[in-house]
């Protein structure tokens, strides 16, 4: 049992339909197996808990938040983040089909679910949403790392059967066995679920997606995942191998794969049409700012998302998103909000933090148990601590509200400014550093 004393930023109610910051300058949270039991001042928590029996940890040089939230992300992708300069379906040729490939050698699975758990703890994410990989050896291997670590992963075997490499390419058949055989090993054991993933339309066909649904139905609590409507090139590719479907969104939904549990990532280009399907489904979207940026996908249409009632949450698309770090990806997604000017959504820092954490949440069907900091859900949390002298920690010194706070952790901050990371309770990730000052204005 574990009491920690904070500066805590968290969203417990949606900006865009009327929330605001929750913002308090010194909070106590008394932790008990891994969930908040109380909330309140220092004095008010100790009075209500049992004498002698807790820690008390000051965390007040810092700031925290929920822990992140990552909606979209490829793990067989780590090695291959920061190559700019082409489209999406030449940056997939080029890029990160041949790297993997390698992933069917299970040493190098192995090296890259380290590389990968590591880069999202590092970042302070400490649940995910994860493209896996065609070779059902390396989701082991992403799962085995993952439980190893104490993420909290949704993850499972990507699955396509035409027009990547051979090396790559599944049957139905098989695509659906190497499923339920994860899913049976994987869903549900600790912090892990499952998560059916054609990698897109364009190399699934409607057999493949066919098995996809079947899956569903064998685990139906399994989540489904894939891309939409990221690149206009993709997008009239799978027109023209989906003829009789409405639109890109419509190729999943005729085979039965939206629903609550479904997430599709991108959708830069969609329909009034798919945009009303998707609300009648309650599928998500995971928004991918820096990855739509680098590729020069476009710029995502958040207003016309909220507007018909679409969930949104962010993604960082390791890897042709340019990092792990969803404090940039905030910030990407208010930059193109900006450039959108008056079909744009302005962002405040309050959405920015709801976009990366309770948002994402709901994504996920996890919103009962993570996504702020409120009694009965896990301490799940990320502190946002700069080295002294930083230009985030002279920021920091100099606010004059927590929201302006919040929107300066937004725009400096960096993987290098989380000092530690809480799963379940658990620190798992950083190490508190010598206590400073309270950052009091």
């Amino acid at each position: 049992m574990t009491i920690y004393l904070a500066r805590a930023l968290d969203t417990p109610e949606d900006p865009f339909r009327g929330g605001v910051l929750r913002a308090e300058e010194s909070v106590a949270f008394r932790v008990v197996d891994g969930v908040i039991v109380d909330r309140g001042t220092l004095a008010g928590v100790l009075t209500r808990a049992e004498p002698l029996e807790d820690e008390l940890i000051d965390l007040r040089d810092g700031l925290l938040l929920p822990g992140l939230i990552d909606t979209h992300v490829h793990y067989p992708q780590v090695r291959a983040i920061g190559a700019l300069g082409m489209p999406l379906l030449e940056w997939l040729d080029t890029c990160a089909l041949p790297e993997e490939q390698k992933l069917a050698e299970d040493g190098y699975a192995h090296a890259v679910a380290a590389e990968f758990c590591f880069g999202l703890l590092s970042a302070g994410t400490t649940t995910a949403l994860v493209f896996g990989s065609h070779y059902a050896t390396a989701v082991d291997s992403l799962f085995r790392e993952a439980d190893r670590v104490g993420l909290r992963v949704t993850s499972g075997l990507v699955v396509s059967d035409r027009l990547l490499p051979e090396p790559l390419l599944t049957t139905p058949e098989r695509a659906y066995d190497e499923a339920v055989a994860l899913a049976n090993r994987w869903h549900g054991v600790r912090r892990n679920r499952y998560a059916v993933t054609p990698r897109f339309s364009l190399s699934a066909s409607e057999p493949i997606l066919e098995a996809c649904a079947e899956v569903m139905q064998e685990i139906p609590t399994a989540f489904f995942t894939s891309h939409v409507n990221e690149n206009l090139a993709e997008v009239a590719a799978v027109a023209e191998l989906f003829p009789e479907a409405s639109g890109y969104v419509d190729t999943y939904d005729r085979a039965g794969l939206l629903g609550p549990r479904s997430v599709l990532a991108h959708n830069v280009h969609a329909s009034e049409v798919e945009l009303k399907v998707l609300a009648e489904r309650d599928t998500a979207i995971s928004h991918c700012p820096t990855s739509n940026a680098a590729l020069g996908s476009g710029l995502f249409p958040l207003a016309s998302h909220v507007d018909a009632g679409v969930r949104v949450a962010l993604g960082s698309d390791v890897g042709a998103g340019t990092g792990f770090s969803l404090l940039k990806e905030g910030l990407q997604a208010y930059f193109m909000q900006r450039l959108l000017a008056d079909a744009g959504l302005p962002l405040t820092p309050a959405h920015l933090l709801w976009l990366a954490t309770a948002a994402g949440a709901s994504a996920l069907g996890l919103a009962h148990q993570i996504g702020d900091l409120s009694i009965g859900k896990q301490f799940d949390a990320v502190l946002i601590r700069p080295r002294l002298g930083d230009p985030l920690d002279v920021c920091l010194r100099n606010t004059s509200s927590s929201e302006e706070a919040l929107g300066r952790v937004f725009a400096l901050g960096t993987v290098n400014d989380v000092a530690g990371v809480w799963i379940g309770g658990g620190q798992v990730s950083g190490a508190i550093r010598s206590p400073r000052p309270p950052l009091t204005r």
